[in-house]
């Protein structure tokens, strides 16, 4: 506060001093200098300085401006996706080089459909990495809800649309269960869902009692989920047309409402530039499906399910607060997030994801068996979930991070079994080989973003 008082000049205003000795013992009389003269009032005030987003400029300096901050990143260890894209080109290049036919349009179909099994329960995976922790239950769930199915439609004779509808809910009640657990009562994730994946294994051949393998109704629901194609070659263009219209609608709207607000936002030749690239793929995808039986029903929701978790986790406060609790626990909670609702919901996802994938499973094998989730069914979801860029250290991934890891792993699956080198042995070492350098990958990027102050 200034110590001119009220109807006094500047000039007379008193020196600023120290208290005096008198006041306080051993303490140094000292001058102060007086303040500076005061601004005329109706002078303007001095402009503030304004921090510029690097983004910002960044875009003034056009492609060159994109390549230093593309070299930015990759220095300070912000790879995202750009190690597993760059993998997944180099595989069908050999894989093509090879065998002379792994990019023709019927191979391309069959690995689409491969992939949503595996590839649904890869994305209820991602959601548990993201808080740091790990389901070890959902092979075992997907195994449960497929017999749980199969035995109230086939032996008790129930509708099978509500046979499906019960053994999704079951597989979200065992998810929430395994939530509970962990969050409530503080047993560790690892120590419940490895109970689970013992205990749900064991009910599920105690569900199936004498039967090994129950076939699916044929035309019934679980029949029709791998077997249902769109052959109207308008659908599968029209899919592609809605998901390129999306995408840059969404693109748009963002850099409305960042514009209106003053924020760095993308030109709008990023935008379009961005919604031609997606416009390529998309119609790409569409084209090679149409070379065959058409758009198949599980790409669609496989897709579907990833684009809407891709939107909760991004655009919603729940997705943030998902982030929130991977990125430090005690933290979410002294924001005021509800870190045992986050944690309890995060399991029931990837329960019913579980569930989910494993009728598609059951859907693709004919049959739901007692066999069904066991094998390497899980460490294909969680190494399909990592390879993909999802971290295990939580906090950082993507639903897409399922889609591209599950296409990464059937890709070298189906390139080895057209090869000739179709041998568990060979198909588990390359795919542990795959596993380990994402994991080295995402540890290194860790460590070089905390060098660089960005972790």
């Amino acid at each position: 506060m200034s110590d001119t008082q009220p109807g006094k000049s500047p000039e007379q205003a008193p020196e600023a001093t120290t208290p005096d000795p008198a006041e306080a013992e051993g303490a140094t009389r000292t001058a102060v200098p007086a303040p500076a003269e005061p601004v005329d009032a109706g002078a303007p005030a001095a402009e503030a300085l304004t921090p510029v987003d690097p983004r910002l400029l960044v875009r003034e300096q056009g492609f060159a401006g994109y390549l230093t901050d593309f070299k930015r990143r990759i220095k300070g260890g912000e790879l995202g996706s750009i190690p597993v894209l760059v993998g997944l080109v180099v595989i069908w290049a050999i894989f093509e080089t090879t065998t002379g036919r792994f990019l023709d349009p019927s191979n391309l179909t069959n690995i689409a459909q491969y992939i949503v099994g595996p590839g649904l329960i890869a994305t209820g995976i991602v959601f548990v990495l993201l808080l740091g922790e790990i389901d070890l239950s959902v092979g075992s769930v997907a195994g449960l809800t497929a017999a749980l199915t199969s035995v109230l439609a086939v032996k008790q004779e129930l509708n099978e649309g509500l046979a499906v509808l019960l053994g999704l809910l079951a597989a979200a009640a065992i998810g929430a269960l395994h939530g509970f657990f962990f969050a409530r009562i503080g047993v560790p994730a690892f120590v419940v869902t490895l109970a689970g994946f013992l205990g749900w294994s064991g009910l599920q051949l105690y569900v199936m009692g004498n039967t090994l393998s129950i076939n699916n109704i044929s035309g019934g629901v679980v029949h029709s989920l791998n077997n249902t194609y769109f052959s109207d070659i308008a659908a599968a263009y029209g899919l592609a047309l809605v998901t390129v219209a999306a995408h840059l609608g969404s693109q748009l709207l963002d850099r409305r409402r960042r514009r209106a607000v003053e924020l760095p936002h993308r030109p709008l030749s990023e935008v379009l530039l961005r919604s031609g690239v997606v416009a390529a793929l998309a119609f790409v995808t569409a084209w090679m499906l149409n070379q065959e039986a058409g758009l198949p029903l599980g790409l669609t929701v496989f897709v579907g399910v990833v684009v809407l978790a891709a939107f909760v986790l991004k655009r919603t406060t729940y997705g943030r607060q998902v982030f929130a609790v991977g990125g430090g626990v005690e933290a979410a909670r002294r924001a005021g997030i509800n870190v045992v609702w986050v944690r309890i919901s995060v399991f029931t996802v990837s329960g019913f994801l579980g569930g989910l994938g494993g009728l598609f499973i059951a859907s693709q094998a004919g049959v739901a068996d007692s066999n069904l989730g066991g094998g390497d069914t899980l460490m294909l979801a969680i190494a399909a979930a990592v390879i993909g860029g999802t971290s295990l250290f939580g906090g950082r991934g993507t639903p897409w991070s399922a889609l591209i890891g599950i296409l990464v792993i059937q890709s070298i699956m189906t390139g080895l079994y057209m090869s000739g080198s179709s041998s568990d042995a060979v198909q588990s070492m390359i795919t542990g080989v795959v596993l380990l350098a994402a994991v080295v990958i995402d540890s290194v990027s860790r460590r070089t973003q905390k060098t660089a102050g960005r972790a």
